[in-house]
C-alpha cells in the first residue's frame, strides 16, 4: 500500500483542508496567491497541519520551481547555487526552508539580500514560533502565520477522502480513535491508518492501540470530549473544587492523554489563575511537569493528583494575567513610548538604586501608565506592603 499521507496531499487551494483563518477565499493570503503576488512567508504550528503542503500548492499556483531545504542540514553554498541559477531569469524560484527556527544569523544574512531584491520567494516552516529566532530584518520583509491543529470535522473530512479509495472495513470506535489519538495531526492519522491496513483490512480498536497505545501530541484538537474535559478540569481548579478537578483529570489520564498536555495546562493555570496570590503554585506546577515527563505513567498520576489538590486549594488571583494583557493591548493600539535616555544602553544619568539604599525616584516611562491592579489576595498583600515600604524609604 502506498503512503496515504503523500497520496492524499492536496494539490490546489480548492482541495486544501483547514487553516480557514488564513486561507479561506475571503482571506488576504488566498487573494495574494490567486493574484500570484506572493510575499515572503513563515508558517509555524503543530506537525501535520499543512505547512509544507501549502508551500507546494503556492509553487504550483504561480507555476514556479520548488526547492526544499531543512535548516538543520542546510549549506550556504547550496542556497547560493540555487540563487545563482536564477540570476537574470524571469522566473523566481520558491525556496522552502523547514525547521526555519534553526537558521543561524549567518544563514539569515545570506537570505536577506535575496528577500530584499525579491530574487526568490522564501517560505519557512517550523513547529515552533520562529519570531524571536528570526532577525528583525527578516521579519520586516515577511509575514508570519500560525497553522492550527485540524478540528475533528476537518480530520473527519480527510479520513472520508482516504477511506473512499480503499477496500477496508473499519469499526466505529476505531474511526473515532484514529482521530482522537492523532491530536489534530492529519499525517499521523493517515500513517496509523496506513500501517493498520497493512496488517489487516478489518481494522478494530485493539489493532490501532497495538500500533499506538496513547494519544500523541497535546490533544488540543483531538476531539470535543478532550476539549471539554480539559476545560472542565481547569474550571474546577479555578473554582477550588478538588474532587471535580481530580475527576476530570482522571478522565484525561484514562483516555490516554499525555502528561505533557496535562502538566502544561497546570503550569499555565498556576500563573494565570493563582499568580502572586501564592507564587509557590508555579514552582510546584513546573516541578510537576519536570517530574511527570521524566517518570511517565502510571506513577505520574500521583504527582498530578498532588499538584491538582494544591492548585485547587490555593488563593486565586489573575492580576498579573490582566496586567500583561493590558500592556500588550496598549502597544497594539499604537502606544510606543520613547525610552528615557538614562534607561538606554548608554545609561547616562541613570541613578543606580543600590547606591541609594535600594530605591530612588527617577523616570521610567515617558507617560504614566496604569497597567497593574493589585487584588490584595493572599501573598499579593505582602508584595503590596513591600512595595509601599520600598517607595516610602527615604
Amino acid at each position: 500500500m502506498i503512503d496515504l499521507s503523500n497520496k492524499l496531499r492536496p494539490t490546489s487551494l480548492e482541495t486544501f483542508v483547514g487553516q480557514s483563518h488564513i486561507i479561506a477565499k475571503d482571506k488576504a493570503l488566498y487573494k495574494l496567491i490567486k493574484q500570484k503576488d506572493i510575499p515572503h512567508l513563515f508558517f509555524y504550528g503543530k506537525p501535520g497541519t499543512g505547512k509544507t503542503t501549502l508551500a507546494k500548492i503556492i509553487a504550483r499556483e504561480i507555476n514556479t520551481d520548488y526547492y526544499y531545504f531543512n535548516a538543520t542540514s542546510i549549506k550556504i553554498e547550496d542556497l547560493r547555487k540555487v540563487f545563482d541559477k536564477y540570476k537574470g531569469a524571469l522566473i523566481k524560484p520558491l525556496i522552502f526552508i523547514d525547521e526555519v527556527h534553526r537558521l543561524s544569523k549567518n544563514q539569515q544574512e545570506v537570505l536577506l539580500p535575496i528577500m530584499e531584491n525579491y530574487d526568490a520567494i522564501i517560505i519557512g516552516a517550523s513547529t515552533e514560533n520562529p519570531f524571536f529566532t528570526l532577525t528583525s530584518a527578516i521579519r520586516s520583509r515577511s509575514f508570519l502565520y500560525e497553522f492550527k491543529a485540524f478540528t475533528k470535522e476537518e480530520m473527519n473530512k480527510i479520513l472520508y477522502v482516504a477511506l473512499k479509495d480503499i477496500e477496508i472495513n473499519i469499526q466505529k470506535d476505531a474511526l473515532e480513535y484514529l482521530i482522537i489519538s492523532s491530536s489534530g495531526d492529519a499525517r499521523a492519522m493517515l500513517t496509523l491508518l496506513n500501517f493498520a491496513y497493512k496488517v489487516s483490512k478489518d481494522i478494530n480498536l485493539a489493532l490501532l492501540k497495538e500500533l499506538r497505545e496513547n494519544v500523541i501530541g497535546d490533544g488540543v484538537s483531538s476531539s470535543d470530549t478532550h476539549y471539554d474535559l480539559a476545560s472542565a478540569m481547569i474550571k474546577s481548579l479555578r473554582g477550588s473544587d478538588i474532587n471535580a478537578a481530580l475527576y476530570y483529570m482522571a478522565r484525561l489520564i484514562n483516555a490516554g492523554e499525555s502528561v505533557d498536555f496535562i502538566t502544561r495546562r497546570l503550569v499555565i493555570f498556576a500563573s494565570e489563575d493563582i499568580g502572586n496570590a501564592n507564587p509557590n503554585a508555579l514552582n510546584l506546577a513546573v516541578n510537576t511537569m519536570i517530574a511527570c515527563n521524566k517518570i511517565g505513567y502510571p506513577e505520574s498520576r500521583i504527582i498530578l493528583s498532588q499538584c491538582a489538590v494544591y492548585l485547587a486549594s490555593s488563593p486565586k488571583s489573575n492580576s498579573a494575567y490582566k496586567a500583561i494583557n493590558k500592556a500588550l493591548e496598549e502597544i497594539k493600539e499604537g502606544k510606543i513610548l520613547d525610552i528615557p535616555k538614562h534607561l538606554d544602553s548608554q545609561h547616562i544619568g541613570y541613578l543606580y538604586p543600590h547606591n541609594f539604599g535600594g530605591y530612588v525616584e527617577q523616570e521610567y516611562l515617558k507617560e504614566k501608565l496604569e497597567l497593574y491592579e493589585n487584588s490584595n489576595i493572599g501573598f499579593e498583600k505582602t508584595l503590596d506592603e513591600w512595595l509601599k515600604k520600598i517607595k516610602n524609604k527615604k
